[in-house]
Parts: C-alpha cells; structure tokens; sequence
C-alpha cells in the first residue's frame, strides 16, 4: 500500500509565534490521486500547502514524498516534482503570459540554460489545455484575475509535476472555466497519474469532481473519505457551522443552504 503513496503526512505539527497552527495531521495520498482540502478561513488549509511544497518547516512530525522525507530534496528537485498554484495570480514585473509559463521549465534547466524547442512545445501544450495560448504575448498586468489564474496554472502544469498543489485556484474563475479547470485536473490525474491536491470553498465542484475530500477545522482534519462520506449535513454544520440540506445529483452529493427547495 505504501508503495503507492506520493504524499504521506505524520502527527505533523506547525506552530507560529507560540500558537499552534496545525494540531497533529495525518494524510495519505495514492499516487494519481484527486484530493480535495476542505474547510473554513482560517483552518489551516494554505499552511498544509506549504509545508508540502517545502515553503514551510514542520515543527513536528514529517513530510514524505514518494516514500522520501521532504528534507532530503533539494530545491530544485523538489520543484521539478512538486508544482503549486497559489492564491491569487499576482506577478511582480510585466512579463508575457508566455514569457511567465516557460518559467515552469526552470527546474528542469541547468544554471545558465535556455528553453529550447521542447520547452516550447510542453509551455504551448499547457497553453492550450488552459486556453490561454491566445494570451500569450499579452502582459500579465493587461489580463484580468481569471485570466492571470489560468496563466498561473498553465505555469505549473508547464512544470510536468507528478504532484501538484492547488491552493484556490478556481477563486477567480467564472463557472465556465471554473468546470473547464476541474475537467482538465480530472483527465490529468486520471490519464497522466498526477496526484493532485485542491484547496477549495466549492463543495459542489468538490463533490462533482474530486475522489477523496478531507475537512479540516482549527488545525485538524475532522472527517476524511469519499465525497458522500464526508459532505454530510452534520460534518458541514461542524466544520463550517452552518446549516445545509445535502441530496444527490448524478450519484454525488449536492449541498444548499437549509430552507432552499428543489
């Protein structure tokens, strides 16, 4: 069974300025996997997706990435595994939207390398998949927020990560390509064995399209399984304290506020 994780999380514990932020995680993740992260402001969800792309220390605990602890890689090793898509999308300098998706390609670049006509192809597939290669002579500072969103996940996927860690990346997405997102995350760990890792708000897009879901609150991962194990009316009104009807639709789980009729 071991054999078949990418991401393995033991009692992990991160504490900042004395206060414990994280209370003692564990997480098993299969290699092709579409886990979903789930759960309030403030819960611990964005600190979870640092410490496993490495931005993060533990304080306690451990971290291991196909059977690796996370501190025998290297920075570079680490980036050419591991992808991430933060939240937001800003950019510091105008750069194109093409010139910003071939930084993907850098961990797999010697110190002084340039791209070459491969790095190209694998950026313009990427583009595609996005549909984002229309923008790419275009300055980040011209897109709008979805835009620059989809540009930002262009770049990772650009990465050829066997892990990627999203961290909402739909947030600015309207819901057109808030699906065109999540269809394309599903063909990519379905076809391309990329074990994938989505922070979101969204517990209809969760239930529709992620396998796996944990709910986490004040630090702690408070139910863990498939989508109609965990998106219950009683786990919701514990993690998020507020009250929903949840009902089926195609098999999945649907959730809506209380008092809201077919």
């Amino acid at each position: 069974m071991r054999d078949r994780l990418d991401i393995l999380v033991e009692d992990l514990r991160f504490s900042y300025n004395g206060s414990e932020i994280l209370g003692g995680i564990d997480l098993e993740i299969e290699r092709g996997a579409f886990h979903g992260l789930l759960g309030p402001n403030g819960s611990g969800k964005t600190t979870l997706v640092k410490l496993l792309s490495g931005v993060l220390k533990p304080t306690s605990g451990s971290i291991r990435l196909f059977g690796e602890p996370i501190n025998d890689f290297t920075p570079r090793k680490l980036a050419s595994k591991v992808a991430v898509v933060p939240q937001g999308s800003h950019v510091a300098f105008p750069f194109t939207a093409l010139e910003v998706v071939l930084m993907g390609r850098s961990p797999h670049l010697g110190g002084l390398s340039l791209e070459g006509d491969r790095d190209m192809e694998i950026a313009r597939e990427s583009m595609e998949m996005t549909q984002t290669w229309g923008l790419r002579r275009r300055s980040m500072e011209q897109l709008s927020g979805g835009e620059a969103q989809r540009v930002i996940v262009a770049r990772a996927l650009t990465q050829q990560p066997k892990i990627l860690l999203l961290d909402e990346a739909t947030v600015f997405l309207d819901i057109k390509h808030q699906i065109d997102l999540m269809r394309l995350l599903d063909e990519l760990h379905r076809l391309k064995e990329i074990t994938i890792l989505a922070v979101t708000h969204d517990l209809n897009l969760a239930a529709r399209y992620l396998e796996r879901l944990s709910l986490m609150r004040d630090g702690t991962i408070r139910a863990q399984g498939p989508p109609e194990d965990v998106l219950t009316e009683s786990n919701i009104l514990d993690v998020f304290g507020a009250t929903v009807r949840v009902f089926e639709v195609d098999g999945r789980p649907g959730v809506l506020p209380a008092g809201v009729t077919d």
